[in-house]
């Protein structure tokens, strides 16, 4: 019986940054003890999560902008907006 465990496809990939960066960047990676790759990979991940939870902003946005109709009767739908909290974003 094999047992297998999760394997991720590694990806190899070219890219072009500024001598600064890459110099900022070897010193970040050495002073982490991680890789070039490893700082990258963690860059990377966590540019792509903000820009993901900017996405699901953007979405919950849309679902609760005043001019979407929900289908409710307009008075039912005016006392829930002021039931609502005005707390500031």
């Amino acid at each position: 019986m094999w047992l297998y465990l999760s394997y991720t496809r590694l990806m190899k990939t070219a890219i072009s940054i500024p001598d600064p960066q890459f110099a900022a960047a070897e010193q970040l990676a050495k002073r982490l003890g991680l890789s070039r790759s490893e700082l990258y990979q963690h860059a990377l991940a966590e540019f792509i999560d903000r820009h993901d939870q900017d996405c699901i902003t953007d979405m919950l946005n849309h679902v609760y902008d005043d001019s979407h109709d929900s289908g409710l009767e307009p008075n039912l739908a005016a006392m829930q907006i002021q039931s609502l909290p005005t707390d500031e974003w």
